[in-house]
C-alpha cells in the first residue's frame, strides 16, 4: 500500500491499492476512487468492536474499500480544516488517539476503546473519558484541526497542553490534567482552569486548533434569523 497526502490545510490522503487489497475508513470520508473498487459497510472486529465504537460516539460500521481485478486508488478527507498524518502500529506499539481523529486504516489494524485512568482527566482533559486505541499491525491515518505538532518525550519528561489540543500519543505516555496556576491566573489568564499533562517516554501529536473553540468563534458572525411578526386581522 502506497499513499500520498495532498494539499496544505484542507488535506486528503490518496491510497494506492493492489488487486484484492482493502482499507477501512470512517463512514462518509471517501472523496473519490477508481471505478473498479467496491465498498461495503462492515463490523470490523465483530459486533463487540462495533459496540465499542458506538460508545466512543462513532459509527458502529466502517466502510471497507477493496481493489478489484486491477490496481487503483481511493482518497479520503477529514471533516475539518487541518492536517492528515500516518501512524504505524505494531504488536508492541499501540497508539491512543482522540475519538474524532480516526480517518482510515489497514486491514491489520484493530480499533479498541481506551478509558482514561483518572476521573479528573476524563472530566477536565478536553478529550473525555473514552479515547481510541489502535492495535495490531499496520498504518492508521488520523486527521487534526489546524497544524500538527509532533514531539518525542524522554522518560519522565512532561509537556503541558491546552485542553482539547491532544490528538494522540504512544501507549507508553501517561495522560493526566493539572491546575493551570493560581486562582487569579485561572480566572483572568484565558486558558481555563486546567491543562492536559503528558509524561514520557513516547511520541505525542498535538493540533494547533480546537474545533470547539473554532466553532464558538464563528457563531457571533452567523446571520441571525429574522423574527416575522404576524399582525392580527
Amino acid at each position: 500500500m502506497k499513499h500520498e497526502i495532498i494539499g496544505n490545510n484542507l488535506q486528503m490522503v490518496k491510497i494506492d491499492l493492489q488487486p484484492g487489497e482493502g482499507i477501512f475508513a470512517e463512514a462518509g470520508s471517501m472523496v473519490n476512487m477508481t471505478g473498479s473498487f467496491t465498498m461495503e459497510s462492515q463490523l470490523k472486529g465483530g459486533i463487540i468492536s462495533g459496540l465499542k465504537r458506538a460508545v466512543t460516539g462513532e459509527s458502529i460500521f466502517l466502510t471497507r474499500f477493496t481493489a478489484g481485478d486491477t490496481a487503483g486508488f481511493v482518497s479520503f478527507a477529514g471533516t475539518m480544516p487541518g492536517k492528515i498524518f500516518p501512524v504505524t502500529v505494531s504488536p508492541d506499539k499501540d497508539f491512543i488517539a482522540s475519538k474524532e481523529s480516526f480517518l482510515c486504516c489497514d486491514d491489520g489494524v484493530d480499533l479498541e476503546i481506551a478509558l482514561t485512568n483518572k476521573i479528573r482527566a476524563g472530566l477536565f482533559g478536553g478529550e473525555g473519558f473514552i479515547l481510541q486505541r489502535m492495535t495490531g499491525q499496520g498504518t492508521v491515518f488520523l486527521h487534526c484541526c489546524g497544524d500538527i505538532i509532533e514531539m518525542t518525550l524522554k522518560p519522565g519528561e512532561v509537556v503541558k497542553v491546552q485542553t482539547g489540543l491532544v490528538v494522540g500519543f504512544d501507549h507508553s505516555v501517561s495522560y493526566d490534567i493539572a491546575l493551570v496556576g493560581g486562582i487569579t491566573t485561572a480566572i483572568f489568564g484565558g486558558e481555563g482552569l486546567f491543562v492536559t499533562t503528558l509524561t514520557g517516554p513516547g511520541k505525542v501529536v498535538l493540533q494547533s486548533m480546537d474545533i470547539a473553540k473554532l466553532a464558538a468563534s464563528i457563531i457571533p458572525y452567523l446571520p441571525k434569523p429574522e423574527v416575522v411578526q404576524v399582525k392580527a386581522v
